[in-house]
Parts: C-alpha cells; structure tokens; sequence
C-alpha cells in the first residue's frame, strides 16, 4: 500500500513541550495536537489497526463523514464506571450503583497502565477545548488520546477555542485531563476493577483514565459527570436537557429519556437552537455546555430528520454503521447489524439556525416530557415548584411492552434528573437548585406526554405528534398559562381545559378511556410506582417534596 510508504510530517508549532508532557508522565514525541479536520482523516486512513480484534478499519461515507468502529464496546458501560474515593469526595457524592468507588492507589495504578499504553503508540493525539459557552463558567479540558477519530469526535464535541484562546488558556495546566487508552485493557487485578473495562475519575485530581472501551460516548459523557460536579459548586445548574429559544428570545428547556420524543420537539423551525442535550443555568442564563451534537443514526431519514441527516458531512463522525454497498459507501441506516446504538458526531454549527454562542437568558418554560404507555398522565399539565422538584427527581417515562421478550405490559422507568448515570451528587441537591431558579426567574414547569391516549399500549393510541405541537405552541404564546385549568386526581396537577389545536376532549385523559373504573385503576397503579422509587430519594427529600408526588 502506497500511504505505508509516506512518512507523516507533524505540525510541531502546535505541539506541547517535553516539559509539559513529561509533567503528566507522558514522554511520546510523535504528538499531534488540534489538528485539523483533513489532517485527522488523512492520519485515520492511514492508521493501523487497534490491539482490539474486533475493530474494523474507518473510511469514508458517500457524504463526506468519517466512518469509524469502537470493537467491542458500542455504548457507554456504566457498571464499570468508578469515583476515587477520597477525603475530598467521600461526603461529597452520592456513593451506589451509579457512583462505585475505587481506592486511589488503584486509579494510579490504572493510570500509570494507560500513560505506558499511550507513550508507546505511534501517535499521541491532543485536544483542547472548552466545556461550556459561558466564558465565565467554562471549563478547559484536554484530552489524550490514540486514535483520529477519538480526536475528531472530541474536537466536535468539545467547543474549539480560537487561536488566542489557546494561547491563553491552554500554554500550560487545564482544569480536567482525559487520558483515553481505550484500546489498552484494564487489568482485572487491581481492587475495584471488575472487568477489561474501566473508567476511572479522580475528581480531586481532575483527571479520568479510560481502559477496554473504545465507544466515543464515553468521553463526552465523562466531561457532563465532571461538569456535574463542579458546576453547581459554583452555583450553577447542570441539566441533561436540550434547548431553543423563540423570537423574543424566550427560552424552553426540554427534558426528556430516550423515545419521549425531546430531540424531535426541540428541533422547531420557529426557534433557534441552543443545543440538543447537555445544558447549564448559571446567573447569566442559559448555556450549551458542548460545542456539538451526538445524535442516534437508527432509522434516520432525510424525511424524518433532515437536520441531522444533512449535517452528516465532511467533519461529522459517524459510529459502528454499515454501508448499502461498499463500492458506494452510502450508508444504511436500518442496519443494526453492529448495533443499535449507531451515531454521528457533528459540529453544532453544521444545524441551520442553531444558536452561536449557544446561550441564552434565563428559561421561560421547562417541558418534562414523558412517554406514558400506560395512558393515564395529561398530555399537558402545569407543575408548582415542589412537584417540579419531585417530578425532576423522580424522572419517569415507560419502556412499551413488546420491545423485550417476555414483556407484555407497558415497564415503568425512572431515571433521576432524567440522566442519573451522570450525577455525581445526590438527585435532591439538582432538583433544589431548579426549584430555587424557577422562583428566582418565574420560570413555568410543564409535564407533557408523549405516549398513549385512550388506553396503555395496544389498547389505545399514541398522542398524535401534531397534538403535542400544537399544546407546546400554546405554552409558547402563553395560551395556556393565561387559561383555565381543572385539578386532575391522584397526582394533583392542574390540566388546562382547552388549546388550540388540540380538542378539549383529550386534555383529560379520562375523558379517552372507555372503561373508567380501569382508568382509576390504571392511575393509581401508576401512582404507587412513583411512590416506590421515591423511596430511594426521600432521606434527603423535604416533606413538602415529598408530598408533592401522588397521594393514593
């Protein structure tokens, strides 16, 4: 092959000195750091292959964007996700499932295996940028790492700082380091480790060591878990949410887990952009903390989502798909063969209308949305601050039966602040710092469903899409807030009794069932779900929170 032949000539203007990197342990002298878009693909096809087996080589996708393959791992694997356990840390974060400590001993072991790992390979790739549009609030995070792709993904994910900029902020020590030896794996070994895989962050020395996964998500979720832990240090608010802003400069946070349709109705054509998934709400405002987007390829058309499918492009990174043909390299984008979890990565720039900078005032509206297969929640309902809070921690939405085997009942899922994998710190002190923002601002807390009507699954249907849009419009005008609204049993929430667009008859949802004995029934079934995974929060929970959840 002809590229084994050409020597790669580095851009060594750009490079850190001995100094620094002997600093971190790191002696590789062939490193490459922010480098351009072209120069990343013309070192990706180049590459050799990973240690890891099952890892395919890239290319180049008919549209323009780099193809690349994580092996082994094609998501994020939160059971090997570990927390330092510190003085620092050791009254700090909400220690269980989602938050495994691991000595410090062992992460320096774990980080001296992927400092060897990364001095050792051919290429060392640096990346600087910024978490957070806020240059106020922002934190400066490099990242290390093997593989071009890996570079590119972050160099997207990441807000690029100008020329100055870098020469400010990052000609010497940063506020995070990642130090991403993805394709080198943990050794099992060492205490606290528990596989191959292993994603280290210490917290007090700023830094995180990434072992056995190569999937890319793991970085860019790695930054929001930091962010939420140092952030509302500072007063500021972290938010697994997407946002955009009308007009008049009004802004709605949308919240929302997978299938409740958030990416969706955040993409309005009447409002701008901020950004689809991680935000902050600092005194200022509103602010992206990403400088790009990770959106999911399953199924996607240019009919379905044209946003996301025209941004599929020379600079965008697309993730473990496969293509219709190889001599055509158009991509497929109904083949789940390697997973489901097929992704692209593009700048948030590469969306027509997205906001830049992407921040904002602060919030007019925040939109919970749930997908509710059981058919009992409103499709709109306005929350008071306390069940805000106890909605915000309790995070619902329902799996629909038929997506498992075995299943053939609609599964209630909880998930806290509606992205509990990456909360470092107990879920009461997120949903306290929304409450207080919301009375502070006179910000409006809406609970919009997105599931069934008329009936859970297989009896009824799904809210109509044109429906929801037309219920989130009237939040918009301020129809609703200005209406009427009726109490709504078991959990208390006021319904509005008319939107236009939307008839009446639908806006009580018992209004749609046939058999109403079923549909009480059904509510307080529901009711009682709540109030068990509330459990897991209200140690910590006042009575007032509490209270604001259903009363069966």
């Amino acid at each position: 092959m002809l590229h084994h032949l050409w020597r790669y000539t580095y851009n060594t203007s750009k490079a850190l000195s001995l100094e620094q990197l002997t600093r971190w342990g790191l002696h590789n002298t062939s490193v490459v750091r922010n480098a351009s878009t072209a120069e990343l693909y013309e070192i990706a096809a180049m590459d050799p292959l990973s240690p890891d087996p099952e890892t395919r080589p890239g290319s180049i996708s008919s549209t323009g964007a780099m193809v690349a393959y994580s092996g082994r791992r094609t998501g994020r694997s939160p059971k090997d996700k570990r927390v330092v356990f510190d003085e620092q840390t050791e009254h700090d974060i909400w220690w269980g499932n989602v938050n495994i400590p691991i000595p410090k001993k062992s992460h320096n072991l774990l980080e001296q295996v992927a400092l060897q790992f990364l001095n050792t390979r051919p290429r060392l790739f640096v990346v600087d940028g910024y978490a957070g549009w806020d240059p106020h609030s922002r934190l400066r995070i490099r990242v290390f790492c093997t593989r071009a792709y890996h570079a590119l993904f972050m160099q997207n994910m990441l807000i690029k700082p100008t020329n100055e900029e870098l020469k400010k902020d990052f000609s010497d020590d940063v506020d995070f380091h990642i130090f991403n030896a993805g394709p080198m794996s943990a050794p099992k070994l060492v205490e606290g480790v528990g596989s191959e895989t292993c994603v280290s962050v210490n917290l007090t020395d700023k830094k995180m060591v990434i072992l056995g996964t190569q999937y890319a998500g793991e970085m860019k979720k790695g930054v929001f878990g930091v962010t939420h832990y140092m952030f509302p240090k500072q007063g500021i608010l972290t938010l697994h949410s997407s946002a955009n802003e009308g007009v008049n400069g009004d802004v709605t946070l949308l919240f929302g887990l997978s299938g409740t349709g958030k990416t969706t109705l955040s993409a309005d054509p009447k409002r701008k952009l901020i950004g689809d998934d991680e935000h902050a709400w600092s005194d200022n405002g509103i602010f992206n903390i990403e400088g790009g987007c990770y959106a999911k390829c399953v199924d996607l058309s240019h009919e379905k989502e044209p946003e996301i499918y025209n941004a599929i492009k020379f600079g965008a990174v697309l993730e473990n798909i496969e293509f219709i043909s190889k001599d055509s390299r158009e991509v497929d984008y109904h083949n789940i063969s390697i997973t489901e979890n097929t992704r692209v990565s593009y700048p948030l720039d590469f969306i027509p209308g997205a906001k830049n900078p992407a921040v904002g005032s602060h919030p007019k509206n925040i939109l919970f949305l749930t997908c509710d297969a059981y058919g009992v929640l409103p499709p709109v309902s306005l929350l008071t601050p306390e069940q805000a809070m106890y909605h915000f921690i309790s995070g619902y939405t329902a799996k629909v039966a038929g997506t498992e085997m075995g299943v053939k009942e609609p599964v209630a899922t909880f998930s806290a602040c509606f992205g509990e994998a990456f909360l470092p710190l107990h879920p009461t002190l997120y949903a306290t710092m929304l409450a207080e923002k919301m009375k502070q601002h006179g910000t409006k807390c809406w609970l919009v469903n997105t599931g069934w009507s008329g009936g859970k699954y297989g009896i009824g249907k799904r809210m109509s899409l044109k429906y929801t849009r037309s219920i989130i419009d009237a939040i918009h005008t301020g129809e609703l807030i200005n209406g009427e609204f009726e109490k709504f049993e078991v959990f208390n929430l006021q319904i509005p009794k008319r939107a236009t667009g939307v008839p009446d008859s639908i806006l009580h949802p018992k209004n749609t069932w046939v058999n109403k004995s079923e549909f009480e029934r059904t509510l307080r079934n529901l009711g009682d779900k709540f109030q068990k995974n509330f459990q897991k929060y209200a140690d910590k929970a006042t009575s007032e929170v509490i209270n604001a959840g259903p009363q069966i």
